[in-house]
């Protein structure tokens, strides 16, 4: 059994949406345990929602301090350490748990990980790594996409070897393709950051592809593409709501008279299937990469189904023709026993 700790009051709609998640994770997946962190009593207010549950497979530890958005994330780690986000973290450190996963606050979670797991050996920053889908039927992965708004060149450099190494030796991608986001293709174009990147990344140990326009992010010529966290935070909550939007104007055209509408219904499974694809809670939540320790920060206006969604699991298959869960390659809680491979013989500058 793979044990993974919850902050169930973490996120716009704790706790009823993870606990919903949570539940629909035991369904799921018949390996895995749950440590749920949070005020017992609430936790088990929503628990008798769901009786068919296995209540076999969860674990209730009473953690009844919140840390909210508005907290200084640093001090609300340092002065509550009985908080779900705090225990849940401290749970992971002394390995009773594979990974935690939390919708809380991003900066909470980092500086919370970062005091309590440690980083890697070397690692100056951890990263937040977003998969992304592509037109391909796969995912490229955008990293940083939160977790640090001020960059240096040599973070840049950390997170594309950290990236590269996450995609071959977790999701199994052979030599992954990195790319570096910039306003142009040119080695030459782009910001004082990027600029001073450019090099770094060209000569790091990884298959640095170049740089990738805006526009290039969503074809599938890059398995990665790097960034600030400013930019990529940008670039992902653009997404989110570019495909919130198309879907929208979509339906619209399709209902604006009689012959869109039959065929609309003719081409109803396409539309489905599309509809899918670009929904953001298919795709769970984003590793912390960087951390000695799994973490997992989902989105903070999750529901249930992107709490519990793992959207490698549809990659991988449609990849490999075979459920990602037999590699251990999900996401949302799933993605937790997930071993965040840094593969030793990568060197970090």
């Amino acid at each position: 059994m793979t044990r993974i700790a919850i902050d169930v009051f973490g996120g716009d709609y704790a706790p009823s949406a993870t606990i919903e998640g949570s539940v629909q994770a035991l369904k799921s997946f018949a390996d895995i345990e749950l440590l749920l962190f949070g005020d017992e009593e609430k936790i088990q207010f929503e628990l008798k929602k769901y009786p068919e549950a296995d209540r076999n497979r969860i674990l209730i530890l009473h953690a009844p301090e919140v840390i909210s958005l508005e907290e200084s994330p640093t001090a609300a780690i340092r002065s509550k350490k009985d908080s779900s986000m705090v225990r849940g973290l401290a749970a992971v450190k002394a390995g009773e748990a594979a990974c935690l996963v939390s919708a809380g606050s991003t900066g909470a979670l980092l500086a919370g990980a970062t005091l309590i797991m440690r980083r890697i050996p070397g690692v100056k920053r951890p990263a937040l790594g977003m998969a992304i889908p592509n037109k391909t039927g796969g995912f490229t992965l955008l990293m940083d996409c939160g977790a640090n708004t001020d960059s240096k060149p040599s973070y840049l450099l950390q997170f594309a070897v950290m990236a590269s190494a996450y995609l071959e030796g977790v999701m199994g991608v052979k030599e992954p393709r990195i790319g570096l986001l910039n306003n142009g293709a040119e080695a030459e174009k782009g910001n004082a950051l990027t600029k001073a990147a450019y090099p770094l990344l060209a000569s790091a140990p990884i298959r640095f592809a170049g740089n990738c326009e805006a526009r290039e992010i969503l074809s599938g010529d890059f398995d990665a593409v790097i960034c600030d966290g400013f930019d990529g935070n940008i670039v992902l909550k653009y997404t989110e709501g570019l495909a919130d939007a198309l879907m929208s104007m979509l339906k619209t055209e399709l209902l604006a008279d009689k012959r869109s509408k039959l065929g609309a219904a003719l081409s109803k499974p396409a539309f489905r299937r599309f509809k899918k694809t670009m929904d953001y809670t298919e795709y769970g939540g984003a590793p912390l990469l960087g951390v000695d320790g799994g973490v997992i920060k989902a989105h903070g206006s999750s529901n249930a189904k992107a709490f519990c969604r793992g959207g490698y699991t549809r990659y991988h298959r449609r990849r490999h023709g075979r459920p990602a869960r037999d590699r251990g390659l999900t996401s949302g809680p799933y993605h937790a026993k997930l071993s965040l491979v840094i593969p030793s013989n990568h060197t970090f500058y």
